[in-house]
């Protein structure tokens, strides 16, 4: 019972407004960043964080991982950053390192 009353409620239409019109800006700004000289030497490391950010944002509210159980969120991100070091095993073994 105390685990349904820490449950958090669902996000408003509002929010999911809200969510998307962060979504829209921070891809108006990965739209802007290539054509900014300035940002050249930073340029790909900061147009994968904004991936990041976006991806988080999704994952977090679209697909309601915000508002499940800890075991499900740890379940999952323990997918998503094992595959980089599988992704990397698999390049090595094809010799495309």
């Amino acid at each position: 019972m105390a685990e349904a009353a820490a449950h958090r409620s669902h996000p408003t239409p509002a929010m999911y407004w809200g969510i998307a019109l962060f979504l829209g800006v921070v891809t108006a700004i990965e739209i802007a960043v290539p054509s900014i000289s300035a940002l050249d030497p930073i340029k790909v490391p900061l147009l994968w964080m904004l991936a990041a950010v976006k991806f988080f944002t999704v994952v977090g509210f679209f697909m309601h991982l915000r508002y499940e159980k800890r075991l499900y969120k740890t379940l999952f991100l323990f997918g998503v950053f094992g595959v980089f070091p599988l992704f990397i095993v698999v390049l090595l073994s094809m010799d495309a390192l």
